[in-house]
């Protein structure tokens, strides 16, 4: 039985993984807009962009070395890829931003509803970002 569960985990670690770190990503993310917002008294969308740079320096972090185990030689290979996964989040991180400032500071729905909801969302387009053009893998010429 373990050895069956272990080779299902192998076979669908790198997914298992992401659902893993990407809820630690989303729990950094929400628990930092939270304290932004609701204890220091910051408005929306700068709570919102603090929550964003925190959750994505976890996520650069995590998804290199223990999702797609990424293996950048060279400085150069490692500032792109940083950059690429930067870009990609901030393509996420701008929908997050629309989704909170419609909903919550023009419609005013609950705002920590919507920051769950929006994460969701997030975390499925982070994923197919970071999988087929982030950590891709590359194959070898021959």
């Amino acid at each position: 039985m373990v050895e069956k569960i272990w080779n299902l985990f192998l076979k669908y670690k790198e997914a298992v993984l992401y659902l893993v770190f990407g809820g630690f990503t989303t729990l950094i993310n929400i628990v930092a807009y939270a304290l932004c917002k609701h204890v220091i008294g910051i408005d929306t969308i700068p709570a919102n962009a603090i929550a964003w740079i925190l959750s994505v320096a976890f996520a650069y972090v995590t998804n290199k070395i223990f999702v797609f185990e990424s293996k950048t030689s060279g400085m150069g290979a490692l500032i792109k890829e940083c950059l690429s996964f930067v870009w990609c989040r901030l393509a996420t991180g701008f929908m997050d931003m629309a989704i909170m400032y419609v909903t919550v500071d023009v419609l005013h729905w609950s705002d920590m509803v919507m920051k769950i909801l929006s994460n969701i969302l997030v975390i499925v387009l982070n994923f197919v970002f970071s999988k087929l053009f982030i950590f891709a893998k590359k194959t070898e010429k021959a």
